[in-house]
Protein backbone atom coordinates (compact mmCIF):
# COMPACT_ATOMS: atom_id res chain seq x y z
CA UNK A 1 0.00 0.00 0.00
CA UNK A 2 2.73 2.45 0.89
CA UNK A 3 4.64 1.42 -2.36
CA UNK A 4 1.64 2.29 -4.38
CA UNK A 5 1.30 5.35 -2.58
CA UNK A 6 4.63 6.40 -3.56
CA UNK A 7 4.56 5.51 -6.90
CA UNK A 8 1.18 7.19 -7.66
CA UNK A 9 3.04 10.01 -5.92
CA UNK A 10 5.62 9.91 -8.46
CA UNK A 11 3.65 9.16 -11.18
CA UNK A 12 1.60 12.68 -10.53
CA UNK A 13 5.02 14.36 -10.59
CA UNK A 14 5.96 13.28 -13.88
CA UNK A 15 3.02 13.90 -15.34
CA UNK A 16 3.25 17.50 -13.37
CA UNK A 17 6.55 18.34 -15.33
CA UNK A 18 6.84 15.82 -18.20
CA UNK A 19 3.03 15.50 -19.32
CA UNK A 20 3.22 15.75 -23.09
CA UNK A 21 -0.17 17.73 -23.19
CA UNK A 22 -0.01 19.94 -20.15
CA UNK A 23 3.80 19.27 -18.47
CA UNK A 24 5.43 22.35 -16.84
CA UNK A 25 8.60 21.20 -18.56
CA UNK A 26 7.40 19.86 -21.20
CA UNK A 27 4.41 22.08 -22.63
CA UNK A 28 4.81 25.12 -20.68
CA UNK A 29 8.24 25.56 -20.72
CA UNK A 30 9.34 24.36 -24.17
CA UNK A 31 6.23 26.16 -25.75
CA UNK A 32 7.45 29.83 -24.39
CA UNK A 33 11.53 29.08 -24.44
CA UNK A 34 11.88 26.93 -27.77
CA UNK A 35 9.11 28.11 -29.86
CA UNK A 36 7.90 31.15 -29.28
CA UNK A 37 10.99 32.60 -27.58
CA UNK A 38 13.02 32.08 -31.12
CA UNK A 39 9.99 33.98 -32.85
CA UNK A 40 9.23 36.84 -31.08
CA UNK A 41 13.19 37.14 -30.65
CA UNK A 42 13.04 37.41 -34.54
CA UNK A 43 10.45 39.91 -34.60
CA UNK A 44 12.22 42.12 -32.34
CA UNK A 45 15.08 41.68 -34.15
CA UNK A 46 13.56 42.63 -37.32
CA UNK A 47 11.68 45.76 -35.68
CA UNK A 48 14.73 46.81 -34.46
CA UNK A 49 15.97 47.08 -38.30
CA UNK A 50 12.82 49.08 -39.06
CA UNK A 51 13.23 51.07 -36.26
CA UNK A 52 16.33 52.03 -36.81
CA UNK A 53 16.48 52.38 -40.63
CA UNK A 54 12.96 54.72 -40.24
CA UNK A 55 10.50 52.03 -42.07
CA UNK A 56 8.40 51.48 -38.64
CA UNK A 57 7.29 55.05 -38.22
CA UNK A 58 6.55 55.59 -41.97
CA UNK A 59 4.42 51.84 -41.67
CA UNK A 60 2.50 53.56 -39.17
CA UNK A 61 1.11 56.70 -41.37
CA UNK A 62 0.24 54.14 -43.81
CA UNK A 63 -2.20 52.67 -41.58
CA UNK A 64 -3.19 54.96 -39.71
CA UNK A 65 -6.18 55.98 -41.81
CA UNK A 66 -7.49 52.72 -41.87
CA UNK A 67 -7.18 52.09 -38.31
CA UNK A 68 -8.81 55.24 -37.37
CA UNK A 69 -11.85 53.68 -38.74
CA UNK A 70 -11.75 50.83 -35.92
CA UNK A 71 -10.87 53.34 -33.14
CA UNK A 72 -6.84 53.03 -33.13
CA UNK A 73 -4.43 55.39 -34.97
CA UNK A 74 -0.66 54.04 -36.33
CA UNK A 75 1.07 53.59 -33.26
CA UNK A 76 -1.27 50.23 -32.96
CA UNK A 77 0.60 48.71 -35.97
CA UNK A 78 3.14 47.35 -33.40
CA UNK A 79 1.14 45.07 -31.28
CA UNK A 80 -0.77 43.64 -34.59
CA UNK A 81 2.06 42.71 -36.61
CA UNK A 82 3.65 41.53 -33.18
CA UNK A 83 0.80 39.41 -32.35
CA UNK A 84 1.26 37.44 -35.82
CA UNK A 85 4.51 36.37 -34.14
CA UNK A 86 3.41 35.91 -30.43
CA UNK A 87 -0.51 37.41 -29.39
CA UNK A 88 0.68 37.35 -25.80
CA UNK A 89 4.15 39.30 -26.09
CA UNK A 90 1.79 41.39 -28.52
CA UNK A 91 -0.84 42.13 -25.75
CA UNK A 92 1.86 43.34 -23.75
CA UNK A 93 2.71 45.71 -26.48
CA UNK A 94 -0.65 47.89 -26.26
CA UNK A 95 0.81 49.96 -23.45
CA UNK A 96 2.53 52.31 -25.89
CA UNK A 97 -1.49 53.27 -27.10
CA UNK A 98 -2.48 56.22 -25.30
CA UNK A 99 -5.92 56.27 -23.92
CA UNK A 100 -7.86 52.71 -22.37
CA UNK A 101 -10.07 52.93 -25.12
CA UNK A 102 -7.34 52.13 -27.57
CA UNK A 103 -5.60 49.57 -25.32
CA UNK A 104 -9.09 47.48 -25.16
CA UNK A 105 -10.01 47.60 -28.89
CA UNK A 106 -6.18 46.66 -29.33
CA UNK A 107 -6.52 44.01 -27.08
CA UNK A 108 -9.65 42.37 -27.82
CA UNK A 109 -8.66 42.42 -31.84
CA UNK A 110 -5.39 40.54 -31.37
CA UNK A 111 -7.10 37.98 -29.15
CA UNK A 112 -9.97 37.39 -31.66
CA UNK A 113 -8.65 37.60 -34.86
CA UNK A 114 -4.53 37.58 -34.54
CA UNK A 115 -3.16 34.37 -35.45
CA UNK A 116 0.11 34.07 -34.17
CA UNK A 117 2.68 32.61 -36.42
CA UNK A 118 2.77 28.87 -35.27
CA UNK A 119 -1.25 28.57 -35.69
CA UNK A 120 -1.10 30.69 -39.55
CA UNK A 121 1.68 28.13 -40.12
CA UNK A 122 -0.51 24.64 -39.43
CA UNK A 123 -3.76 26.62 -40.78
CA UNK A 124 -1.49 28.27 -44.34
CA UNK A 125 -0.11 24.23 -44.80
CA UNK A 126 -3.37 22.75 -44.42
CA UNK A 127 -5.57 25.28 -46.57
CA UNK A 128 -2.64 25.13 -49.04
CA UNK A 129 -2.93 21.18 -49.58
CA UNK A 130 -6.89 21.60 -49.96
CA UNK A 131 -7.47 24.51 -52.45
CA UNK A 132 -5.76 28.59 -52.46
CA UNK A 133 -9.23 29.46 -52.64
CA UNK A 134 -9.54 28.91 -49.71
CA UNK A 135 -6.95 30.47 -48.09
CA UNK A 136 -8.43 33.65 -49.81
CA UNK A 137 -11.68 32.70 -48.28
CA UNK A 138 -10.38 32.41 -44.60
CA UNK A 139 -8.03 35.82 -44.92
CA UNK A 140 -11.51 37.43 -46.29
CA UNK A 141 -13.74 36.03 -43.48
CA UNK A 142 -10.78 36.95 -40.52
CA UNK A 143 -10.04 40.42 -42.00
CA UNK A 144 -13.79 41.39 -42.66
CA UNK A 145 -14.54 40.19 -38.76
CA UNK A 146 -11.03 41.94 -37.89
CA UNK A 147 -12.34 45.18 -39.39
CA UNK A 148 -16.17 44.82 -38.07
CA UNK A 149 -15.37 43.93 -34.58
CA UNK A 150 -12.56 47.00 -34.61
CA UNK A 151 -15.29 49.24 -35.80
CA UNK A 152 -18.15 47.91 -33.18
CA UNK A 153 -15.85 48.99 -30.63
CA UNK A 154 -14.87 51.69 -31.52
CA UNK A 155 -18.80 52.65 -31.12
CA UNK A 156 -19.83 51.15 -28.68
CA UNK A 157 -16.62 51.70 -25.79
CA UNK A 158 -16.74 54.69 -24.65
CA UNK A 159 -13.60 57.97 -24.84
CA UNK A 160 -12.51 59.48 -27.35
CA UNK A 161 -9.19 58.56 -29.88
CA UNK A 162 -5.99 59.96 -29.25
CA UNK A 163 -4.45 62.35 -31.51
CA UNK A 164 -2.33 60.72 -33.88
CA UNK A 165 1.64 62.71 -33.78
CA UNK A 166 4.54 61.15 -34.77
CA UNK A 167 8.12 62.31 -36.04
CA UNK A 168 9.20 60.92 -39.42
CA UNK A 169 12.91 60.34 -39.60
CA UNK A 170 15.13 60.37 -42.52
CA UNK A 171 15.84 56.90 -44.07
CA UNK A 172 19.65 55.55 -42.95
CA UNK A 173 21.22 52.65 -42.58
CA UNK A 174 20.75 50.90 -38.98
CA UNK A 175 23.71 50.41 -37.08
CA UNK A 176 24.24 46.75 -35.87
CA UNK A 177 24.71 47.65 -32.06
CA UNK A 178 21.92 49.77 -31.71
CA UNK A 179 19.57 46.71 -33.33
CA UNK A 180 21.30 44.32 -31.09
CA UNK A 181 21.01 46.31 -27.80
CA UNK A 182 17.59 47.00 -28.56
CA UNK A 183 17.02 43.43 -29.20
CA UNK A 184 18.58 42.51 -26.18
CA UNK A 185 16.04 44.51 -23.75
CA UNK A 186 13.06 43.85 -25.50
CA UNK A 187 13.95 39.90 -25.15
CA UNK A 188 14.78 40.00 -21.73
CA UNK A 189 11.62 41.69 -21.49
CA UNK A 190 9.54 39.06 -22.71
CA UNK A 191 11.14 36.22 -20.76
CA UNK A 192 11.01 37.95 -17.43
CA UNK A 193 6.73 39.35 -18.61
CA UNK A 194 5.51 36.08 -20.57
CA UNK A 195 7.28 33.17 -19.70
CA UNK A 196 6.49 33.03 -16.13
CA UNK A 197 2.62 33.77 -17.15
CA UNK A 198 2.83 30.62 -20.10
CA UNK A 199 4.05 28.19 -16.94
CA UNK A 200 1.28 29.58 -14.81
CA UNK A 201 -1.43 28.61 -17.43
CA UNK A 202 0.32 25.60 -18.01
CA UNK A 203 -0.03 24.62 -14.43
CA UNK A 204 -3.74 26.23 -14.26
CA UNK A 205 -4.36 23.94 -17.32
CA UNK A 206 -2.81 20.35 -15.44
CA UNK A 207 -5.04 20.89 -12.64
CA UNK A 208 -8.29 21.42 -14.65
CA UNK A 209 -7.46 18.07 -16.55
CA UNK A 210 -6.72 16.18 -13.01
CA UNK A 211 -10.11 17.33 -11.79
CA UNK A 212 -12.03 16.38 -14.48
CA UNK A 213 -12.83 20.13 -15.97
CA UNK A 214 -11.89 20.00 -19.32
CA UNK A 215 -13.82 16.59 -19.86
CA UNK A 216 -16.89 18.01 -18.97
CA UNK A 217 -16.48 21.09 -21.06
CA UNK A 218 -16.14 18.85 -23.73
CA UNK A 219 -19.01 16.98 -23.56
CA UNK A 220 -20.97 20.45 -22.72
CA UNK A 221 -19.74 21.63 -25.83
CA UNK A 222 -19.96 18.45 -27.72
CA UNK A 223 -23.99 19.29 -29.36
CA UNK A 224 -22.72 22.54 -30.51
CA UNK A 225 -19.79 21.12 -32.04
CA UNK A 226 -21.70 18.83 -33.95
CA UNK A 227 -25.81 20.14 -34.26
CA UNK A 228 -24.16 24.10 -35.46
CA UNK A 229 -21.02 23.75 -36.46
CA UNK A 230 -21.67 20.51 -38.62
CA UNK A 231 -18.77 19.46 -37.45
CA UNK A 232 -17.43 15.77 -36.15
CA UNK A 233 -18.39 15.72 -32.25
CA UNK A 234 -14.09 14.89 -31.94
CA UNK A 235 -13.55 18.08 -33.39
CA UNK A 236 -14.47 19.57 -29.63
CA UNK A 237 -11.50 18.47 -27.94
CA UNK A 238 -9.45 20.48 -30.60
CA UNK A 239 -10.97 23.57 -29.63
CA UNK A 240 -9.92 23.08 -26.16
CA UNK A 241 -6.73 22.13 -26.93
CA UNK A 242 -6.05 25.65 -28.32
CA UNK A 243 -6.87 27.18 -25.21
CA UNK A 244 -3.44 25.81 -24.34
CA UNK A 245 -1.95 26.01 -27.66
CA UNK A 246 -3.86 27.62 -30.57
CA UNK A 247 -1.24 25.77 -33.24
CA UNK A 248 -2.40 22.25 -31.29
CA UNK A 249 -5.77 22.86 -31.82
CA UNK A 250 -5.41 23.19 -35.57
CA UNK A 251 -3.72 20.36 -35.98
CA UNK A 252 -5.52 18.34 -33.74
CA UNK A 253 -8.69 19.17 -36.24
CA UNK A 254 -7.13 18.68 -38.86
CA UNK A 255 -6.44 15.17 -37.77
CA UNK A 256 -9.95 14.52 -37.01
CA UNK A 257 -11.37 15.42 -39.94
CA UNK A 258 -8.60 13.37 -41.75
CA UNK A 259 -9.50 10.59 -40.18
CA UNK A 260 -13.58 11.37 -40.64
CA UNK A 261 -13.01 11.53 -44.17
CA UNK A 262 -11.98 8.15 -45.26
CA UNK A 263 -12.14 7.20 -48.61
CA UNK A 264 -14.32 10.90 -49.51
CA UNK A 265 -11.08 12.35 -48.50
CA UNK A 266 -11.25 15.86 -46.33
CA UNK A 267 -14.24 17.73 -46.27
CA UNK A 268 -13.02 21.27 -47.55
CA UNK A 269 -16.30 23.07 -46.19
CA UNK A 270 -16.02 21.18 -42.42
CA UNK A 271 -11.86 22.14 -42.50
CA UNK A 272 -12.88 26.19 -43.76
CA UNK A 273 -15.22 26.60 -40.65
CA UNK A 274 -13.02 24.46 -38.37
CA UNK A 275 -10.04 26.59 -39.11
CA UNK A 276 -12.24 30.29 -39.28
CA UNK A 277 -13.65 28.99 -35.70
CA UNK A 278 -10.06 27.92 -34.15
CA UNK A 279 -8.84 31.66 -35.40
CA UNK A 280 -11.26 33.92 -34.07
CA UNK A 281 -11.87 31.32 -30.70
CA UNK A 282 -10.69 31.92 -27.34
CA UNK A 283 -7.23 33.20 -27.15
CA UNK A 284 -4.83 30.62 -25.26
CA UNK A 285 -4.59 30.53 -21.64
CA UNK A 286 -1.02 32.30 -22.15
CA UNK A 287 -2.46 35.54 -23.93
CA UNK A 288 -5.65 35.74 -21.38
CA UNK A 289 -3.32 35.88 -18.31
CA UNK A 290 -1.75 38.90 -19.86
CA UNK A 291 -5.35 40.27 -20.65
CA UNK A 292 -6.11 40.41 -17.27
CA UNK A 293 -3.08 41.37 -16.13
CA UNK A 294 -2.87 44.19 -18.57
CA UNK A 295 -6.83 45.61 -18.81
CA UNK A 296 -8.14 43.77 -15.45
CA UNK A 297 -10.26 40.54 -14.74
CA UNK A 298 -13.40 42.19 -15.59
CA UNK A 299 -12.43 43.61 -18.79
CA UNK A 300 -10.78 40.37 -19.65
CA UNK A 301 -13.84 38.13 -18.80
CA UNK A 302 -16.17 40.44 -20.57
CA UNK A 303 -13.83 39.91 -24.18
CA UNK A 304 -13.80 35.81 -23.23
CA UNK A 305 -17.60 36.14 -22.96
CA UNK A 306 -17.60 37.91 -26.08
CA UNK A 307 -15.46 36.48 -27.94
CA UNK A 308 -16.46 32.49 -27.32
CA UNK A 309 -19.94 33.02 -28.83
CA UNK A 310 -19.30 34.90 -31.48
CA UNK A 311 -16.37 32.55 -33.34
CA UNK A 312 -19.24 30.22 -32.83
CA UNK A 313 -21.76 32.02 -34.36
CA UNK A 314 -19.53 33.14 -37.35
CA UNK A 315 -18.68 29.50 -38.22
CA UNK A 316 -22.35 28.79 -37.85
CA UNK A 317 -23.42 31.44 -40.77
CA UNK A 318 -20.25 31.00 -42.50
CA UNK A 319 -21.12 26.59 -42.80
CA UNK A 320 -24.92 28.18 -43.83
CA UNK A 321 -23.26 30.24 -46.71
CA UNK A 322 -20.67 27.45 -48.02
CA UNK A 323 -23.77 24.89 -48.20
CA UNK A 324 -25.53 27.23 -50.68
CA UNK A 325 -22.84 27.16 -52.83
Amino acid sequence: MFAQKIISKDNIIFELFLNEQSGLIQVGLTYAIAIVFPIVGFFFLAFGIMEDSGYLPRLAVMVDKVFKRIGLNGKAVLPMVLGLGCDTMATLTTRILNTKKERIIATLLLALAIPCSAQLGVISGVLGKISGMYFAIYVFVIGTQLLFVGYLSSKVLPGTPSDFLMEIPPFRMPKLSNIFIKTFYRVHWFLKEAVPLFMLGTLALFVATKLGFLSFIERLGAPITKNFLGLPVETTHGFILGFLRRDYGAVSIFKVLEEKGGDKGINPEQLLVSLVVITLFIPCLANFLVMIKEQGAKNAFLMFAFILPYSILIGGILRVILQQF
